[in-house]
Parts: structure tokens; C-alpha cells; sequence
């Protein structure tokens, strides 16, 4: 159980100082190199929907996805607390409370982020605990940082059907410390399936 409680705390503290540090000090669209390296960059954008940005429904379709996140981390609440009552494999343990931390971190945004920042225009960055917030409750936006283009500008041969010549860049996602840890726990089901999962005899 402390195993869970500390991993739960470090992600979202990282992960919340991450968000408020570039809401607070970049310009919405604003990038950075890290370390000068090209394919490395801080690059600030706020996620409205899903995965990629991926949006539906308008503000209905927002305020649906914002409470079937709180629904999900319930779930995953609970099978991490039956998980530790059943004294599971303790990688099981670690990648359900990365899994939970990074779901809770991103719908921190979601809840609250909309009731506590403005969006100002241009080149100005946000303020923390505005007097004009952007958002309404369950309307908040998510914010991401993390943008890694190992390859840009390359080009598909011409014999793949559909994207055949046309340009792509890889990776392209860009994603935020709470989505990593989420990542990061699936990896772990994934990688060490047998080892988390054990057969009965």
C-alpha cells in the first residue's frame, strides 16, 4: 500500500508542477528545444478531447468524456485496492498506480483546469487562479508538453497504398508526464504479462 500511495503522489506532483510551470510561463503554442536537440521539444498545446486531440460532441460530448474518466479511475481504484488485499505481484501493483496517477493527473485537468486559469490571446501565458477562468467545471482543457519527431519530413514509397509519397513525421504525439506514467504502466502488463498475471496451478 505505501509502495502505491508513493507512486501515486510523485506522478501527480510531477505531473501537476509540470502542467501549472507551462501554463504559467509559456505562450499556448510556444516551443523549445531541449538541450538544442531538434527532435526534442517542450511544446505547449492543450488537449480539448482524447488521444491526439481527438474531439466529439462539443461541449456535451466534453462534459461525457470528463465523467466517463471519473468513472474508469473508480474502476481502476478499485482494482488496485483488491489487488493489494490479495497481496498481487508487486510489478501488478506498480503499473495500476502509474495507470491510476495518470488518468487522475489528466482528469485534474479536465475537472478544474477551465475554473482556475484564464487564456489570454497572443504571446501572453496564463494565470493561475484567474479572475476570468476559461471553463467551467468538467470543461477544463488538458495540458501537454512533451514533443519527441524522431523523424520529420520523411516520405512513404510510393508503393504503399493510400499514403503512397506522402510526407509523415514519427513520433508525432504530444503527450504530458500523467500520459508517460500510463504508458509506462501498460508497458509493465505488457512486458512482464506472465510475471503479473501468474497461471494457478
Amino acid at each position: 500500500m505505501k509502495k502505491a500511495i508513493f507512486i501515486i503522489f510523485a506522478v501527480l506532483l510531477i505531473d501537476q508542477l509540470l502542467k501549472i510551470y507551462i501554463k504559467t510561463n509559456f505562450f499556448l503554442g510556444e516551443s523549445i528545444h531541449i538541450f538544442g536537440f531538434d527532435w526534442a521539444r517542450i511544446y505547449f498545446v492543450e488537449n480539448n478531447g482524447m488521444a491526439w486531440g481527438a474531439e466529439f460532441g462539443g461541449r456535451k460530448g466534453k462534459l461525457f468524456l470528463t465523467l466517463f474518466r471519473l468513472v474508469a479511475i473508480v474502476g481502476i481504484a478499485y482494482w488496485l485496492v483488491t489487488s493489494i488485499k490479495e497481496k498481487a505481484s508487486k510489478l501488478l501493483i506498480v503499473a495500476i498506480s502509474l495507470i491510476f496517477a495518470g488518468a487522475l493527473g489528466n482528469i485534474i485537468d479536465s475537472v478544474f483546469y477551465g475554473l482556475i486559469f484564464d487564456t489570454p490571446g497572443g504571446r501572453n501565458v496564463a494565470t493561475l487562479f484567474s479572475e476570468n477562468p476559461y471553463g467551467t467545471l468538467f470543461h477544463g482543457k488538458v495540458v501537454d508538453m512533451f514533443y519527441f519527431p524522431f523523424i520529420q519530413n520523411a516520405q512513404f514509397p510510393s508503393w504503399i497504398p493510400f499514403v503512397g509519397g506522402e510526407t509523415f513525421t514519427f513520433f508525432n504525439a504530444i503527450f504530458n508526464f500523467a500520459d508517460f506514467a500510463i504508458s509506462c504502466g501498460v508497458g509493465v502488463l505488457l512486458v512482464f504479462n506472465k510475471r503479473v498475471f501468474p497461471k494457478e496451478s
